[in-house]
């Protein structure tokens, strides 16, 4: 009992300034440190990479090609005339080089499909990073909260302690004049054990929210701060803009309307494949060859020049690869439709559901801010008839359970009332905006 007396002082006198963390500073650190924001970022660059005129098919194409052969050995020739020689010791030697262009000048517009496919793709990638931080966020946010609605509670529970401790010993010293009893000595010292219990235990959850929270802003661990606790509510006209429009500004929406144009540019992609391409070639060259044999003169050969050409393809029949892959094509377009018709029920089901249980907590708030007030004013009347005699410890015991389930309520009541808000913000794509 002696050790958790002790405990309980070092924790009630530790009072020294710990740097604030605002929601301000926790969504900057995160932003710029969370693992899996980063590893959406490199996802993206990758994607912006792809949707280059670099990687469109709209430049030409242009490569160096060289060669250098030598053949050495004998050789044995034979007339028409039945003579037959042997030649021995020849060589051939012979070197090439050259450079080569080619540039597409028509391909059935299948390159400008491709090439809008992966702007879109590009664009459905920038969506898919948003909907990643807006989930973070949302993570974050809902941690950062809890740690300050435990921190509230453990100051509520501080300042039960106190009282218990308090009436403990005031309990004590009538007993000691014989103006109580032992059961209400024991009542007393149990109720403290119960309080100090609580409060050691919130400390404890409060220190594994703080690792939470650390471990999503990808900081130290055991980075110690003070968060804000100070809770402010979205306006309510802003609120209904925002439930109004929610639909539209819903990312997860928003990706399904890329699906279906990536879709639609797929389809087109293939079909352009039954068009003509046309390419343009062109190549610049050099070739040598040195044919020698022993005792004789060496012959030798070499050329230079230019070569141009236009190359047309036109497609007749591959087999039914191109059948085949618009009938895929169009499929999987008719699919991303009836995807986005079936989510649209759930993104508005969801939005509607998250702006009713916000509605409905922010009403709930109200009660447990009211029930609270009157209890504290009960409590306050308990309080002054124990000290006067008027009423008995437990009696004065009750009131003060009474007034600390009001007040550990209305603490409840105030941030599930803003978590509620966040996951609202976050459906109408307002998360990322509002922060």
């Amino acid at each position: 009992m002696r050790k958790l007396v002790y405990i309980l002082l070092f924790f009630f006198n530790l009072s020294f300034a710990q740097e604030v963390l605002t929601t301000d500073m926790a969504v900057k650190l995160t932003l710029e440190n969370n693992l899996d924001i980063k590893v959406s970022e490199n996802v993206l660059e990758i994607s912006k990479n792809n949707s280059s005129i670099l990687n469109s098919d709209y430049l030409p194409t242009i490569n160096a090609t060289s060669s250098v052969s030598r053949a050495q050995g004998d050789v044995k020739v034979k007339t028409n005339q039945g003579i037959s020689a042997k030649i021995n010791d020849t060589s051939n030697d012979e070197s090439f080089a050259s450079v080569n262009i080619v540039y597409n000048i028509v391909d059935g517009r299948g390159r400008k499909y491709n090439y809008q496919k992966s702007k879109e793709l590009y664009s459905r990638t920038e969506l898919e990073v948003r909907e990643i931080i807006e989930n973070t966020l949302l993570q974050l946010f809902t941690v950062y909260f809890d740690f300050a609605r435990l921190t509230r509670e453990k100051e509520i529970l501080k300042n039960t302690l106190g009282i218990s401790i308090q009436r403990l010993e005031r309990v004590k010293t009538k007993y000691k004049f014989g103006q109580s009893t032992s059961i209400e000595v024991s009542s007393a010292e149990v109720d403290k054990n119960t309080d100090s219990l609580n409060y050691l235990n919130i400390i404890k959850v409060l220190s594994n929210t703080k690792r939470d929270l650390n471990l999503i802003m990808n900081i130290d661990l055991e980075s110690d701060f003070e968060v804000v606790e100070d809770i402010e509510f979205t306006d309510e006209k802003e609120t209904e803009d925002f439930f109004n429009a929610g639909l539209s500004n819903n990312t997860m929406f928003q990706i399904l309307d890329k699906d279906i144009e990536i879709s639609n540019l797929e389809l087109k992609a293939i079909k352009s494949t039954y068009l003509p391409t046309v390419q343009l070639r062109g190549s610049y060259g050099w070739n040598e060859t040195i044919d020698e044999i022993a005792y004789n003169p060496v012959n030798e050969f070499s050329s230079k020049g230019v070569s141009t050409g236009v190359n047309i393809s036109i497609p007749i029949f591959d087999g039914g690869k191109r059948i085949t892959a618009t009938k895929n094509a169009r499929i999987n377009l008719e699919n991303s439709l009836i995807q986005k018709n079936k989510s649209e029920l759930e993104i508005i089901k969801n939005i509607r559901n998250a702006y009713e249980t916000y509605k409905n907590n922010l009403f709930l708030l109200q009660i447990q801010e009211k029930s609270y007030q009157t209890s504290k004013l009960s409590f306050s009347k308990f309080e002054e008839k124990y000290s006067l005699g008027l009423v008995s410890s437990l009696e004065f015991r009750q009131a003060q359970t009474n007034l600390l389930r009001a007040e550990l309520l209305l603490n409840s009541s105030l941030f599930e009332s803003k978590i509620s808000e966040l996951v609202f913000l976050k459906l109408t794509g307002k998360i990322v905006d509002n922060y």
